[in-house]
């Protein structure tokens, strides 16, 4: 083979690869956005609402948003208990299922209805723990809350874990009413998405929440 042969069909390969690439990140994101829109709230055994950041006892933006619509689906007897799922970010006093908690609490929740995961440093984290906690208590099914672009990894984890899955993403997400927020919490989760598809984990300290202030 001549070495313009050669150079010729790496440059065919290198295009199939990044046509391939392309096309696989563009199913990615109809699938992200697809389950996003899908909302599969119903009767379970437990509403679990996925953790955020908070700030020193109070949620911020977007875990209030989660959590709003996680109360609402518990208010309305969609399941017997609430889990409240993020552990302590370097440097916090409390941890985001304690906040969720004292949020949950002066929102109508009773304190015997609400269920506490607060290890977990990542999605990944926390679905193992409530995976657990659900399996403990002989429930096999649960309805998710989180940000519309983070349910597909959140229901591909927990179905993985056995648990059966609906996603109920919060209608009020501050991420999704900015455009900008939107597209970088896309970005995120594509490389979320290929991280758990090659290390069943999630990156560091990963709540579904693109990074930025």
């Amino acid at each position: 083979m001549t070495p313009g042969r050669r150079a010729t069909d790496l440059v065919i390969l290198l295009i199939v690869a990044s046509v391939s690439a392309s096309a696989l990140a563009a199913y990615a994101t109809f699938r992200i956005w697809q389950e996003g829109a899908k909302d599969e709230g119903r009767p379970a055994g437990a509403i679990v609402v996925l953790g955020a950041a908070q700030f020193d006892g109070r949620p911020s933006p977007v875990f209030a948003a989660r959590l709003d619509h996680a109360i609402d689906l518990y208010l309305l007897k969609l399941a017997p208990i609430l889990i409240v799922t993020g552990g302590k970010a370097e440097g916090d006093r409390t941890t985001e299922a304690a906040t969720a908690r004292t949020y949950a609490l002066a929102h109508g929740v009773p304190d015997s209805a609400i269920v506490l995961e607060d290890a977990g440093r990542n999605t990944f984290e926390s679905l193992q723990s409530v995976a657990r906690m659900l399996h403990g208590r002989g429930i096999r099914d649960a309805v998710f809350v989180s940000d519309p672009t983070h349910m597909l990894r959140v229901l591909r984890m927990a179905s993985d874990l056995g648990i059966v899955s609906y996603g109920s993403p919060t209608p009020t997400s501050k991420i999704e009413s900015d455009p900008a927020q939107k597209l970088d919490a896309t970005i995120h989760e594509l490389g979320a998405l290929g991280y758990y598809m090659f290390f069943r984990g999630s990156p560091a300290e990963d709540s579904g929440t693109a990074p930025g202030p």
